[in-house]
């Protein structure tokens, strides 16, 4: 719906409500409410103005500053009157980077955002910091899938203590179990933890297709994407046969592994996956009774090291035996311990992520909306023998 400002500020009082609400600015896409169409309703009801909002992802990281922003503006337009504000939500679909398309992929029809957790060696924690990750959207609001596609070494079975068998319910398709809020799949469910796995680079693509194409996914908002370490066969299969929103690295802040963030993340550039940001685990360990940060492996190179690439910062995340006893437990520590310190950082972390999300979609619904109009431009234009 659009409107015209001058005849709302001479109209009803809803419409004085969405000339107000005209005025307050998404921090994040910096553009009005009104002509993002994030207002869905502007009713005063005596001194209360009853607002309904549409944020672009339930786990919107301002939502607070909207909220306040909302209040300032229509006290400015109409004295005395106070906002009740109903917060929806509904995710834009964004698919950027890599090839390949949905069409192909019957499962993946009604994701609206894959998003590849990556590192460019082991031993970073990358397996953790997915999972949790994909227990902070959830705890959001998000409908949120963890596909395990570390085929090798799969470690989602173990992180939710969950090695029942997958089920189809029609013969065809794969269902997800689904546990924590989140749906998941892994080989670890297909396949029993004592047989070794010795299978060829062609072998990984069929295995990483079916878990594409054959398994239910249903409607997502984001897919969260374990891949193994490295730059291998399954990352290239990901580039080759998908549309993806883009990529997370994980790093600890060693010398050793920044080293191997630089290659993983020209290796999204290659394929033109978008580097959505770098987190930095196991940044530092508090010891018991001093309350004391202590760096054992080094501190700042990630950050240092994402400002050189260019790439978002997302965050630290610290060395905590909580962390891995949750894990081996089979409760990540979002849902272990959702009250806990690393629990909130982790769904502050959640909230940047879907907020970089967000604007990329934004600026991309942008450029098509600039496209369109050119397009139809240059087909009214005369044409002159």
């Amino acid at each position: 719906m659009f409107w015209n400002k001058k005849e709302a500020a001479d109209g009803p009082n809803d419409e004085r409500l969405m000339v107000a609400l005209g005025t307050v600015m998404d921090p994040e896409l910096h553009k009005d409410l009104v002509t993002l169409e994030m207002v869905k309703k502007a009713v005063l009801d005596g001194t209360t103005a009853r607002i309904g909002v549409e944020l672009t992802t339930p786990a919107c990281p301002l939502k607070e500053t909207i909220r306040k922003d909302i209040a300032a503006a229509v006290e400015a337009a109409i004295p005395g009157t106070t906002t009740d504000i109903t917060w929806t939500s509904r995710v834009r679909r964004g698919r950027f980077g890599g090839g390949g398309s949905a069409q192909n992929l019957p499962g993946m029809e009604n994701v609206a955002n894959v998003v590849l957790v990556a590192s460019g060696k082991g031993g970073v924690g990358k397996s953790t910091v997915a999972t949790n990750l994909a227990c902070a959207l959830a705890r959001t609001g998000a409908k949120v899938g963890l596909l395990d596609a570390d085929i090798y070494g799969p470690s989602i079975p173990t992180m939710f203590n969950e090695h029942g068998d997958v089920v189809s319910s029609d013969g065809k398709t794969i269902q997800p179990i689904e546990k924590a809020g989140l749906k998941l799949m892994s080989m670890g469910f297909l396949v029993p933890a004592e047989k070794g796995l010795i299978w060829r680079g062609p072998m990984l693509t069929s295995a990483v297709t079916q878990f594409l194409r054959d398994v239910a996914w249903g409607e997502l908002d984001y897919l969260i994407v374990d891949l193994p370490p490295g730059t291998g066969d399954i990352q290239l299969t990901f580039a080759q046969i998908l549309k993806v929103t883009g990529a997370v690295v994980v790093s600890t802040p060693q010398d050793v592994a920044l080293a191997d963030v630089i290659r993983a993340r020209a290796m999204f550039e290659q394929v033109q996956i978008p580097v959505l940001g770098l987190i930095e685990n196991m940044s530092y360990f508090v010891c018991d009774g001093c309350d004391k940060r202590h760096y054992i492996f080094n501190h700042g190179g990630a950050k240092a090291a994402a400002e050189e690439m260019r790439i978002p910062f997302l965050g630290e995340l610290p060395l905590l035996k909580s962390v891995r006893a949750a894990g081996d437990q089979g409760t990540p520590i979002v849902v272990a311990e959702p009250d806990s310190e690393v629990s909130r950082t982790f769904v502050g972390l959640a909230r940047m992520l879907a907020g970089g999300i967000s604007v990329l979609n934004a600026e991309a619904a942008e450029r098509e909306q600039v496209k369109g109009r050119s397009k139809a431009a240059g087909r009214s234009l005369p044409i002159i023998n």
